[in-house]
């Protein structure tokens, strides 16, 4: 039976809540989602390729993530490597991850290779600017908000529109006979 019908509480059972669809044209199935992910073209990668900014730069330019590129510098946050920083030399998009200078070993040969990192287990600490990433920042920049409350030029004065919508569907309906009869409207006689 339904968990709900039962009135028992789903946390406590152990149960898992189902989840609605939130988005009809998106699937939710886990075999899809890893093939769109894992053969994503390039553009797409490079988004799905983000590490998050530092405090600093988090407080300086209000952004939480941007796309990593060459010639950043990060700090790796998980891992062997945990607290190193260097400069993105290879962003690799083809394996989803970074080379960054001095993060290297050795093989038995006495070669040295790359470690490769995902961007997700980094932080970056100096962007490198130029004026397509200043637009990005500025495309992106968030703008600040009080505890739960708006500032005076955040908030338009006017209403909502699904608000409106809403407000217009439940004037302009008729309410249906069964609705008349229930009420409790005082006879004209």
């Amino acid at each position: 039976r339904c968990v709900q019908e039962t009135g028992i509480n789903a946390e406590y059972m152990g149960i898992q809540r189902l989840k609605m669809k939130t988005h009809s044209n998106v699937t939710s199935s886990r075999r899809k989602c890893r093939k769109a992910h894992f053969s994503a073209p390039s553009h797409i990668r490079r988004r799905i390729m983000s590490c998050h900014l530092s405090k600093d730069l988090k407080n300086q330019y209000h952004v939480r993530a941007i796309p990593v590129r060459k010639d950043d510098e990060v700090q790796v946050l998980r891992g062997n490597n945990k607290g190193k920083k260097g400069k993105v030399m290879h962003v690799y998009r083809k394996r989803w991850c970074l080379h960054i200078e001095k993060i290297t070993k050795d093989k038995a040969n006495g070669t040295q290779i790359q470690i490769p990192i995902h961007p997700s287990k980094c932080q970056i600490v100096s962007l490198k600017l130029d004026k397509d990433r200043k637009k990005i920042l500025e495309r992106k920049k968030v703008v600040e908000k009080g505890k739960g409350k708006y500032k005076a030029g955040a908030v338009d004065m006017g209403l909502d529109q699904k608000l409106i919508k809403s407000l217009t569907c439940l004037l302009y309906t008729s309410p249906s006979p069964r609705d008349l009869s229930t009420s409790r409207m005082p006879s004209s006689a």
